[in-house]
């Protein structure tokens, strides 16, 4: 009964529609450009989902209605433009409420869907991983469950029978009332199966903090060359491709550095503007691999022409996952493409510790890997010890750790002088000799 309910949820048939005429609201003269550029890239989105774009209507609008977000006037102007082009799926920028999408769907007759809708498609379609495709089925459901009533409008009420089928509650029931006690099992599962994938991860974790390996994540906007730049550092061999949400899976690899330091590098999911809170609460366990790395390295396409907002919406995802305090290196990628180098300026001005890079041509990676270097110094200190030669279990574990500077023996004591991490320094502290 499950799979019938994925057959009428509507995914396919407007993945099949290949013809849409894009809706994004603005307040005045001032926004209009924004608006524009946020039309153009849900035109990158639509074209990845397999959707065509034939129009583009920015809609000034001075106050929101409840029952359509747009005013009449411009309901009927959108109407209009629809069957001049003869759409056959309007997609709004702006997200839209359940009881807003079932009436707009009854003045075009067409479906209507936004921005959140076609994310969550793409996401949908690009997943590959178990644990992806849990979390985007499970952001799907969720979203969709507030909307069936926009799937069913045209079924009647169900008569049970005698041979009345296991899924009837009773006589009269709607078939509505069915499928969301399907979905809201479904989701109950889709929780437990990804609960215990997340457990899994979490163990991967605490293995990697045992290794003490230090971890870098590498995070940015969807698009911005993550996996290219790994790929390159590394040789992952991971899959790149010039398209939103190309990676949706997490990859961690070694990386030595030049000074003989191994760390770990990770390619995370791409972030964008606008992105659906339930797909951020479903990857919370994949995006929270940049919170727990120890240092970000933040990748910009420093060539796109809204690179700053780019870099501003990455940012807001940065904080909301609680990373707000990590140590970030900025990385500005495909300096190669770069015409306006007025934009380098700006990003530079905003963001500190800031190196310019081609990922795809390995161009300022001895720069980069500088700034890595750096980054790691200042997660250690140089110390001295006096460790009393009874407490020699205390020297094992500070060789372990640290990399041993000098060392030398004085009565029944024994001097080092190391340097390690500074996250072990309060393990030693009472044999810190000043």
């Amino acid at each position: 009964m499950y799979e019938e309910i994925r057959e009428k949820t509507g995914d396919e048939e407007i993945a099949q529609e290949r013809r849409a005429l894009l809706v994004a609201v603005y307040k005045g003269p001032a926004y209009l450009e924004e608006c524009e550029e946020h039309l153009d890239e849900l035109e990158l989105l639509c074209e990845t989902y397999g959707i065509e774009t034939v129009g583009k209507f920015p809609c000034q609008v001075r106050k929101f209605n409840a029952s359509t977000l747009i005013t009449s006037g411009k309901v009927e102007e959108i109407d209009e433009r629809a069957k001049e082009l003869g759409v056959d799926v309007i997609v709004f920028d702006d997200e839209i409420a359940p009881s807003q999408q079932r009436n707009l769907e009854k003045i075009y007759n067409i479906p209507v869907i936004d921005r959140s809708e076609v994310i969550i498609g793409v996401f949908a379609q690009r997943a590959h991983s178990k644990e992806a495709k849990l979390q985007v089925e499970l952001a799907r459901l969720k979203y969709l469950s507030p909307r069936l009533k926009r799937m069913w409008t045209h079924l009647s009420r169900q008569q049970a029978t005698a041979g009345g089928g296991a899924y009837l509650k009773g006589k009269g029931e709607k078939q509505i009332e069915i499928d969301r006690r399907l979905l809201k099992t479904r989701i109950s599962q889709l929780q437990k199966e990804i609960n215990s994938v997340h457990a899994h991860r979490d163990t991967q974790r605490v293995q990697r903090e045992r290794s003490e390996i230090p971890t870098f994540a590498i995070v940015g906007y969807t698009n911005a060359g993550k996996s290219t730049l790994l790929n390159a550092l590394t040789e992952a061999g991971i899959f790149t491709e010039d398209k939103l949400f190309a990676t949706l899976d997490t990859t961690t690899r070694k990386f030595t550095l030049p000074n003989n330091q191994d760390i770990l590098l990770t390619d995370t999911v791409g972030f964008i503007r606008k992105l659906p809170h339930l797909l951020v609460a479903a990857f919370r366990s994949t995006l929270v691999e940049a919170v727990q790395a120890d240092i970000i390295i933040h990748l910009i396409d420093a060539s796109h022409q809204t690179a700053l907002e780019q870099a501003e919406a990455t940012i807001d995802v940065l904080n909301e996952l609680g990373a707000k305090d990590k140590p970030v290196i900025t990385a500005l990628n495909k300096i190669d493409q770069l015409e306006d180098m007025t934009v380098l300026k700006k990003l530079r001005t905003r963001f500190p510790k800031t190196v310019q890079i081609s990922a795809l041509k390995k161009q300022g990676f001895d720069e980069l890997i500088e700034l890595m270097e750096e980054e790691l110094k200042k997660r250690r200190r140089v110390v001295s010890l006096r460790i009393p030669q009874k407490d020699y279990a205390v020297v094992s574990e500070v060789m372990r750790h640290g990399n041993i500077l000098d060392q030398d023996y004085e009565e029944n004591d024994v001097i080092i002088r190391v340097d390690m991490p500074a996250q072990h320094i309060g393990r030693v502290k009472q044999y810190l000799d000043e």
